[in-house]
């Protein structure tokens, strides 16, 4: 029975973080699949540390909770997370999807995704698509945020010759003999660690698949982390690998 190992980075979202687990947990994927959250807390503060200790009292067999003394950045989170993941994981059969710890994306679209893997091939991810719809929070701080994401895509897609419409999507299912092979390649501390990832399943002769995601973006007033500086980061790291190909 393969396990969909789902790989939560957080930093202080107490808010968020006890509906997002319940959320992950209870989706009802086919009966062929399991769900294992690895949660993975990047130095949060006490509030969401304790939040963190209560999921896993809760949830002793599906989830397991990893720390960093200090906040690192996403990107380290992930990394910290996969590489749990590439050692815990027994069936070939197995993957690994991101979630964010906030309320932006659905886990019951883990449903969809799981069969957009399953269809399209032995050497397949699969990314989700939030703007197939538009779905885009209203001002201009959240348009530029789109805007952004786009060219982004347009730039990474340019670099590793893929076609994807949403290379910035939290969403990216990677099955675990995938997962082993550019767990080497990936080296990113913050948001750069999107545009790796894209670059590195390029690398791998990796297909990515795509699937429309619902979103319902947070605002920055809200808490939302990525800044003009990750940006740009990502921007370089689409150059670095450009001189891969």
């Amino acid at each position: 029975m393969p396990t969909l190992f789902v790989v939560i980075p957080v930093f202080n979202e107490p808010q968020t973080l006890n509906e997002c687990v319940k959320r992950v947990l209870g989706v009802v994927l086919k009966k062929s699949w399991t769900i294992h959250v690895v949660l993975v807390d990047d130095g949060s503060d006490a509030v969401t540390r304790l939040a963190a200790e209560q999921l896993t009292e809760k949830f002793p067999t599906s989830l397991t909770l990893l720390r960093h003394t200090d906040n690192r950045g996403k990107g380290a989170a992930l990394q910290t997370g996969f590489s749990h993941v590439v050692v815990e994981s027994k069936d070939d059969l197995d993957a690994m999807i991101i979630q964010d710890a906030d309320l932006e994306y659905d886990p019951n679209d883990f449903v969809q995704l799981i069969d957009a893997l399953e269809s399209c091939g032995p050497n397949c991810a699969v990314f989700g698509n939030r703007w197939h719809g538009g779905s885009v929070e209203t001002g201009m701080k959240a348009w530029l945020h789109m805007r952004a994401n786009r060219l982004l895509t347009i730039s990474s897609n340019l670099a590793t010759g893929l076609r994807i419409s949403d290379m910035e999507c939290c969403y990216k299912i990677i099955p675990l003999p995938i997962l082993k092979r550019i767990l080497p390649a990936l080296t990113e501390n913050r948001f750069g660690i999107e545009p790796q990832i894209a670059a590195a399943l390029a690398r791998a002769r990796a297909y990515v698949a795509e699937v429309p995601v619902s979103y319902v973006p947070r605002t920055f007033k809200a808490g939302k982390k990525i800044g003009p500086i990750d940006g740009l980061r990502a921007f370089w790291v689409i150059l670095q690998s450009k001189f891969h190909f």
